[in-house]
């Protein structure tokens, strides 16, 4: 029996919501910390924050800055770069899209990466 075709998708209906970097980076810095067998305390005081605080930021409820971010990455082993590059992984995986790749323009700018704009 073939299938039939839903109703096509209402052009007025909202765009599914994108996640929030603060929850990818969060998922990300938990997964690593587990992968690692590590205790949130042990992180925490490698970092030098606070076990709430990175409590929280794992869990996507604070908006933490690069120098938390970074000092939490770099007690899990990873540069802040290594933590976006995830982030970003997971990003493309929870909206199925692929990931767009570019080439350096041939202005041979010395500026190779991501760049985070508000």
């Amino acid at each position: 029996m073939p299938l039939r075709p839903g109703p096509p998708p209402d052009p007025a209906a909202p765009a599914p919501r994108e996640p929030l970097l603060r929850d990818l980076v969060g998922d990300v810095l938990r997964s690593e910390r587990l992968a690692q067998e590590r205790t949130l305390k042990d992180v925490a005081d490698a970092a030098r924050i606070s076990m709430p605080y990175l409590s929280e930021v794992e869990r996507g409820r604070k908006e933490a800055s690069s120098e938390v971010l970074a000092a939490a990455a770099r007690a899990l082993g990873l540069g802040l770069g290594d933590l976006l590059t995830r982030a970003h992984g997971e990003l493309v995986r929870a909206t199925g899209r692929r990931a767009v790749t570019t080439t350096r323009a041939a202005s041979g700018s010395a500026h190779d990466g991501l760049c985070l704009a508000a």
